[in-house]
């Protein structure tokens, strides 16, 4: 199936779209596609807010009339994902497209500000806690008139690859030293990223929510990731050649975030 966000992406007329990790990468490459379809307002969340502004800038060039607001977020801090939640839900009645995107990989041993391991905090407990706190804004969307609400979580086909085999162990899920790898780590998030659109799927049917992998898009993120075995100079050329660029890696959200329906069928994992 071929789609072309600038052909295929419907009208987006009255809606309001929240994306993380917008400020780079896959998510830019997702504002880029959204705005030039008329939604009524982009929330455009980023860790660090003077990052995004190129971002805007270049969106609003683009596309004029394009609403897009800046909102800091990081995602290893509970407090900073609830003044975000606020943020969003004081400046908006209704919120049709939550995005969640942002997510980091391979990184040292570490762990967020509430002591979380700091994959699973930053890539799972931030954004569902997000979720959560802008649930019933999404549901109340669900109300009004021709609705399609939809929430699209970024994953990774490592959530299969190299999550530990005995999957999800709550009295290990928090702790880091119970990976071996930033790769075990990373994927168990991924796991949870997968669980939890899952989940969200059963629990509120009004809503869309779907998970899906992008794809290998080019960036030595993986590359040079913490207990990757393999020398950056041998597997980023790979990367590299193998991979598609952000323009291309953001199709999968975006198709997820505006195509045809896909009610009545799985909504659990990949491309619906």
């Amino acid at each position: 199936m071929h789609f072309d966000p600038s052909k295929d992406v419907p009208s987006l007329d009255g809606k309001v779209i929240l994306i993380t990790g917008g400020n780079a990468g896959i998510g830019a490459a997702a504002v880029h596609g959204l705005a030039g379809h008329n939604p009524a307002r982009i929330f455009l969340c980023s860790r660090n807010v003077s990052n995004a502004r190129p971002v805007v800038d270049a969106a609003v060039k683009a596309h004029p009339k394009a609403q897009i607001d800046i909102l800091q977020l990081d995602l290893a801090s509970v407090e900073s994902v609830r003044q975000c939640a606020e943020a969003v839900n004081e400046k908006t009645d209704r919120l049709d497209l939550l995005l969640l995107n942002a997510g980091i990989a391979g990184v040292a041993s570490n762990k967020s500000k509430e002591g979380y391991e700091i994959h699973i905090g930053v890539n799972h407990l931030g954004h569902a806690l997000l979720t959560q706190l802008l649930l019933p804004k999404l549901l109340h969307t669900t109300t009004l008139g021709d609705s399609d609400v939809r929430v699209v979580v970024t994953t990774s086909l490592m959530a299969h690859r190299s999550a530990p085999s005995k999957g999800i162990v709550l009295s290990e899920a928090f702790n880091a030293d119970a990976f071996d790898s930033a790769s075990q780590r990373y994927g168990h998030s991924k796991l949870a990223n997968i669980l939890f659109a899952r989940k969200l799927a059963q629990l509120y049917p009004s809503i869309t929510a779907v998970s899906q992998h992008p794809g290998i898009v080019q960036t030595d993120g993986y590359a040079k990731a913490d207990g990757v075995k393999v020398p950056h100079f041998v597997i980023a050329p790979f990367l590299w050649l193998s991979g598609v660029k952000p323009e291309k890696g953001a199709h999968n959200t975006l198709w997820c975030a505006s195509g045809e329906s896909a009610e009545g069928r799985a909504r659990e994992w990949g491309i619906l």
